[in-house]
């Protein structure tokens, strides 16, 4: 097991050293001069230049890359060329309301979701089952933004039970996370349906039922277990998206977290955040992809010994 997680770690290097450089690519030969934009219109070409010099803007493609790298590997990505302040520092300033807004939204997503999809398929074709379809195909289909302003409507402006926008409390992230974990909320529904539908067509179901077993023990003791692996995956794979800031959301309910910060930093031009914040959401996408791995072999112990 830890060869394995040694050997998945050392696989992250070349997947960060990749995505460095096709950022900084993007960002180098994009249009828009950052000393510009940091100045303003009304700055002289003088100042530009001279800030430019300072930048090391004008310095070839490869030496600024290399140069970056250098710094970086040192532990130094630079500072914000808005603010002046260490890149790490905004970013950590933000990340927790967008930790918090990925935990609680993939919380909700697996709490609604999965109960509904095993009943779904437990009464299949029955009204709860085609009144739980049709409610997940909507969330599906729903755009994040529009049900965010449908909430914000009702429970802020008509009811006036909770507060529209920013993160004075805890009250605060229960729309938004209600907002984000709609889609993710169907995506675990459909997908435990369509899995439970093929489990509980297995042999061994068949013959708990023939020896007499409870059907709350053949569900839960039996079929569940082999359920969650495509849903670990999806509830997985949806929180790391979820950690990548759920930009809209922070927009529509003025949360300020790193999928808003890596907006405005690209508006401006800011290749500091910018690196450093990718680098920072691959990183947690690459270890989330890690962890929900490992968390195969505790619920099937088959997939163990492929980590030996």
């Amino acid at each position: 097991m830890l060869k394995y997680i040694l050997k998945r770690f050392l696989m992250i290097i070349p997947v960060m050293l990749g995505i460095t450089l096709l950022i900084f690519t993007i960002m180098s030969f994009s249009s828009g001069d950052p000393a510009r934009i940091i100045l303003g219109d009304g700055a002289s070409e003088d100042d530009i230049l001279q800030l430019r010099d300072e930048l090391g803007l004008d310095d070839p493609f490869f030496v600024r890359y290399f140069n970056y790298m250098k710094n970086a590997l040192r532990g130094d990505f630079g500072r914000s060329y808005k603010t002046n302040t260490p890149v790490f520092e905004e970013i950590f300033s933000r990340f927790p309301v967008t930790l918090i807004l990925a935990i609680l939204g993939i919380l909700i997503a697996i709490f609604f979701g999965v109960p509904i999809g095993i009943i779904s398929a437990i009464k299949r074709y029955s009204v709860f089952d085609n009144i739980g379809m049709l409610f997940t195909l909507l969330l599906t289909a729903m755009p994040g933004f529009w049900l965010g302003l449908i909430l914000m409507l009702f429970l802020s402006v008509k009811l006036d039970v909770l507060p529209a926008t920013g993160v004075g409390s805890w009250v605060c992230y229960i729309m938004p996370s209600f907002t984000i974990s709609a889609r993710t909320m169907a995506v675990i529904a459909r997908m435990t349906r369509t899995t439970m539908l093929e489990v509980i067509e297995q042999d061994y179901i068949r013959t708990a039922r023939a020896k007499g077993a409870t059907e709350y023990r053949i569900i839960v003791k039996h079929a569940l277990k082999n359920t969650l692996i495509p849903v670990v995956t999806v509830a997985g794979m949806n929180f790391g998206q979820l950690l990548g800031g759920t930009v809209l959301i922070e927009a529509v309910f003025a949360m300020p977290g790193v999928g808003t910060l890596l907006v405005n930093a690209i508006r401006t031009k800011d290749l500091p955040i910018i690196m450093a914040d990718t680098m920072f959401i691959a990183l947690c996408f690459s270890i989330i992809n890690l962890a929900v791995d490992l968390l195969y072999s505790f619920i099937d112990p088959r997939i163990k010994s492929q980590y030996q």
